[in-house]
């Protein structure tokens, strides 16, 4: 029995995990040292990626698949890093769709923040060609493509690039390019492409400011996070998780980002929510404070309301997603597995239908399913819309 059954359900977070060295033979021989001297792991470990795949070729330990769904993660779980899998674990799952992003290249390995710009544009190239491969096995998979913005006449190049791929959502990180803005209006022929190919632009955790090391220095011992690593992901660093999408939001609303392409869908996967309403607050109430600005002036509406219009963000499970949607509007938010991360944890759809206990059924229909359908316009298949047995009723 699939895990979810009489009811369609879209997955707006999900990724694979790359071996060490996935990436490498994406990326154009011409870079690729560089690349590896960067950015690539310093040694590719060959013994321990052979470990993860020994026990995929196991047939005692895939006989467990579907009983371990969501028990196993990261690289234990079926599809991780094997494409021909990841069907099979849909079909578990019973989602009408996934939007697929990756694990290793979240960040582009900071290469625009080092000024390599010709190295991160190529990257970026890289992992586009790696995960619109990755979903080629399967029409309900939908991947996502990377376009980073420390270029402004290549970006929409790179966007082209990826949707011809078949890239169905294009990603570009919260936090600012060096030395300018995301709402520079030579970002336009950008957002122009985007919108007319009906897709839409997505931010995912991984491309924000992180939290300055100073905070990290209280003079106590460093905290590990739950994957065992020094301050790497922690009560305190997550913190900072909403300060960049908060920023670029912001931005791009007041600047008339929004308003100059208005079918334009914008998403935040893996940011949480709960900053949401407060940031439509803050808006209306700035934009009110300083309303005789000339482009605060030519807004379509209040930015709470365009933003309603045009964005969408999923909670994490551990989130109050009834205070979220009840807070900002019951079009703004979208379920979320984080397969096969372990932040995802056991039982994502037990714990948001307990989150939103008294919403309404139409509330509860617009988180699992028609808030997804507004979000990704044509990048998602008419046929895709509704598992196969619910429009056969």
């Amino acid at each position: 029995m699939p895990y979810v059954e009489g009811q369609t359900i879209h997955d707006a977070d999900s990724h694979i995990m790359e071996l060490p060295g996935t990436l490498n033979p994406y990326v154009a021989p011409k870079f690729r040292d560089r690349f590896i001297e960067l950015a690539g792991p310093k040694a590719l470990l060959p013994e321990w990626s052979a470990k993860f795949e020994a026990k995929q070729d196991d047939p005692e330990f895939r006989a467990g698949d579907e009983a371990n769904l969501l028990l196993r993660k990261n690289y234990e779980a079926l599809g991780a890093f094997r494409s021909a899998d990841r069907p099979k674990a849909l079909d578990h799952f019973g989602f009408a769709s996934q939007l697929v992003f990756t694990t290793a290249c979240l960040s582009n390995f900071g290469l625009e923040q080092m000024g390599e710009v010709e190295l991160a544009l190529e990257t970026a190239r890289a992992h586009n060609r790696m995960m619109t491969e990755f979903c080629s096995v399967d029409r309900r998979l939908l991947a996502t493509g990377y376009v980073p913005l420390v270029d402004r006449q290549k970006a929409p190049q790179i966007a082209r690039e990826a949707i011809e791929m078949g890239a169905k959502a294009l990603v570009i990180a919260s936090r600012h390019p060096p030395g300018f803005s995301p709402s520079h209006v030579e970002l336009d022929p950008l957002w122009a492409l985007a919108q007319e190919a009906g897709l839409p632009i997505l931010f995912h955790v991984g491309g924000e400011e992180k939290m300055a090391k100073a905070y990290l220095e209280n003079g106590l011992p460093y905290v590990k996070d739950f994957h065992g690593g020094d301050e790497n992901f922690t009560s305190l660093t997550f913190m900072t998780i909403p300060l960049s999408i908060w920023q670029t939001l912001s931005a791009l609303v007041i600047d008339g980002v929004f308003d100059r392409f208005p079918r334009l869908k914008w998403g935040a996967i893996e940011l949480g929510a709960s900053w949401l309403p407060s940031l439509m607050q803050f808006l209306d109430s700035g934009t009110a404070a300083f309303g005789k600005e000339e482009r605060l002036q030519k807004l379509s509406g209040r930015p709470s309301e365009i933003l309603r219009r045009q964005f969408r963000a999923t909670p994490y499970p551990h989130e109050n997603a009834r205070w979220i949607i009840e807070n900002s509007g019951e079009e703004m938010c979208l379920f979320s597995s984080d397969f096969p991360h372990v932040e995802g944890g056991r039982n994502p759809l037990k714990r948001f239908n307990d989150s939103l206990q008294g919403v309404s059924d139409q509330a509860r229909r617009a988180f699992f399913r028609d808030n997804f359908i507004d979000l990704m316009g044509k990048g998602l298949d008419l046929a895709l819309h509704d598992i196969p047995s619910l429009q056969a009723a």
